[in-house]
């Protein structure tokens, strides 16, 4: 009889791995149609973030950029993965020739002395009762390989890394996301933060609980002039082909405290990792 129990049960373990790797490579083919496909990893997202206090220095292009008064702010950083689940790279290449065509994909960050490109990610802190959004520091954008996708995310198996430079100025650049990567912005990263107390011109954020919200390859209403390369069903403007737009956001809960303290809050409090103003961004 015990033998008979055990392989019904192992029995009954074989159809429950089937069914649930019949489910996964479903779920994994809808993002197999031929082209890229962006998406935001809210994992990722809600498993790196603090909330602390930090010097921001009045030469970080950061602040330049975001139009931060430089000194002691009080911010949460966080890092945003966009991994690339399509069957095909998205391919940009190298900066200046686009900034030579003049097609909109990239503009001039003047501290920088590098070309950041246009509408890759929006980055919001959004209080869920009121509505009221926050906009982010970051202003600029390079896309790279710089994680391998694991396997459960979907997609096809990463190959080897082709993107691997952003350029500057006169200096070529290879920009894109192969398929099986994610473009990765760690929290280190300049701009890669919020400003809580209104040392950015917006309005302090009091203590309570938020929302990051990022949405990668964002729609947006092309003005007059401005190109659009790319349209989704709905008619709105996207810089990047993909099969999918709807699955371009990503969000994580977070609390904010009245003080965050000398170590801050969130799951990287007390992480010490030096933040850097010029890297992959």
């Amino acid at each position: 009889m015990s033998k008979i129990r055990s392989l019904l049960t192992l029995f009954a373990l074989c159809v429950a791995v089937g069914i649930a790797w019949m489910a996964y490579a479903s779920r994994g083919s809808a993002t197999l149609a031929d082209g890229p496909n962006l998406s935001v990893r809210s994992d990722v997202l809600g498993s790196q973030w603090v909330v602390r206090d930090e010097n921001i220095p009045a030469e970080a292009c950061s602040a330049i950029e975001g139009e931060v008064t430089p000194g002691l702010r009080k911010l949460v950083r966080f890092t945003v993965m966009t991994p690339n689940t399509g069957n095909q790279d998205i391919f940009v290449g190298d900066p200046n020739e686009h900034a030579a065509l003049n097609d909109g994909l990239f503009e001039l960050a003047i501290c920088h002395q590098h070309y950041h490109f246009r509408h890759y990610a929006l980055y919001e802190l959004v209080d869920p009762r009121t509505g009221q959004v926050w906009r982010a520091a970051k202003k600029g954008f390079c896309m790279l390989d710089t994680d391998p996708n694991p396997v459960p995310i979907g997609g096809v198996p990463p190959r080897e890394g082709k993107f691997r430079n952003c350029g500057a100025v006169g200096i070529p650049g290879n920009q894109g996301v192969t398929a099986g990567w994610a473009d990765t912005y760690r929290f280190t990263l300049a701009g890669q933060y919020f400003v809580l107390d209104g040392g950015d011109g917006q309005p302090v954020v009091p203590p309570g609980d938020y929302i990051i919200r990022i949405t990668v390859n964002p729609p947006f209403a092309a003005k007059k002039g401005e190109a659009c390369p790319n349209r989704d069903p709905e008619g709105f403007c996207h810089q990047l082909p993909e099969t999918d737009y709807s699955d371009n956001v990503g969000t994580a809960a977070i609390s904010i405290p009245d003080h965050p303290g000398r170590k801050g809050v969130g799951p990287l409090a007390g992480n010490n990792e030096k933040t850097v103003e010029c890297d992959n961004d």
